[in-house]
């Protein structure tokens, strides 16, 4: 994959700081293509910290989207993903049919949440300006974490689409 901490187990418990959270996106997006995780959820106010531009990234996304993925991202707005991290633009038009992409326009910075969720584990960055969370495999955090994530799902709408169609 394309990491260095591709092998290490991901992060249970706390984390803080910019860095350490850079370093999680990292390690979950390479266990999810060394794991085969089928799905992923995202949200994010507009994903500016997020590691998604960089080429081990990309790679790691690579190997993760196969038959019978699923990736969803939900943000407030997209204008930082797509000003920031190129390389994830260009790889969500080629992998558009299995990445649904929404939005929730109407929320507060404040309240919107931050969070990576997976069939064994979840992260959720509760001070997204501090970049501080909890991250772990415990079932608890995950059935939390969906609930939130359908409560914000059902408020969403599509978003972000991967190609434009000019007249």
């Amino acid at each position: 994959m394309g990491n260095d901490s591709a092998d290490k187990p991901l992060l249970e418990g706390s984390f803080s700081g910019r860095p350490d959270f850079q370093q999680l996106i990292r390690d979950a997006i390479a266990t999810a293509a060394r794991e085969g995780w089928r799905e992923m959820v995202w949200f994010d106010l507009n994903y500016e910290d997020w590691p998604l531009g960089e080429r081990s990234v990309e790679a790691d996304l690579q190997a993760w989207s196969a038959t019978g993925r699923k990736l969803t991202i939900v943000a407030k707005r997209f204008d930082g993903l797509i000003a920031k991290h190129h390389r994830f633009v260009d790889w969500r038009k080629q992998w558009s049919h299995i990445i649904e992409a929404r939005a929730v326009t109407s929320a507060s910075d404040e309240e919107f949440p931050s969070l990576i969720l997976a069939p064994t584990w979840a992260m959720h960055r509760l001070q997204p300006a501090l970049c501080k969370g909890v991250a772990g495999y415990e079932a608890k955090r995950r059935v939390d974490l969906r609930e939130l994530s359908n409560e914000w799902l059902a408020l969403s709408a599509p978003s972000f689409p991967s190609t434009t169609l000019g007249l």
